[in-house]
């Protein structure tokens, strides 16, 4: 079993700490990217809004979620040690490799099988996992403190 990436929050405040470190670098890589775009100071201001340096967050800490490459032997060890946890799968069962991502605070595995593209199935896994696990978190979360 492999191991790529630098978040795997077992808490909800853990996620969202490390979430809202993104928001800065969010912000240079949007302006850097605009920049190299030769967006004009006016376009800058008229296109760069804070919905696009968020979405710019939401992918940077997606891409930055901890997932696990393995065999489907693997995967099931670790369910069979986890047993409390719900499964995502994504994939074909017929398909022998398989990379996860468990969301430790929703007791859930997001995993998908893969043959040939590990890249791939990781990312998708990665936005998976934060689009269904991590923003609705973060949304009640900031729900409650309103």
């Amino acid at each position: 079993m492999e191991t790529d990436g630098v978040y795997a929050p077992e808490t909800i405040d853990a996620a969202e700490e490390a979430y809202e470190s993104l928001g800065s670098t969010a912000q240079i890589v949007v302006k850097e990217t605009a920049k190299a775009m030769e967006f004009a100071p006016e376009e800058y201001d008229d296109r760069v809004t804070s919905d696009v340096i968020e979405t710019a967050r939401d992918a940077l800490f997606a891409s930055l979620l901890e997932v696990h490459h393995g065999d489907r032997a693997a995967f099931e060890s670790w369910c069979d040690d986890h047993p409390d946890y719900s499964v995502e799968m994504l994939g074909s069962d017929d398909v022998p490799s398989v990379v996860w991502h468990p969301v430790l605070f929703a007791e859930t595995v997001v995993a998908a099988t893969y043959q040939n593209e590990p890249e791939a199935a990781a990312a998708t896994v990665r936005r998976r996992a934060f689009g269904e696990q991590y923003r609705p978190a973060f949304e009640a979360t900031d729900d409650e403190m309103e």
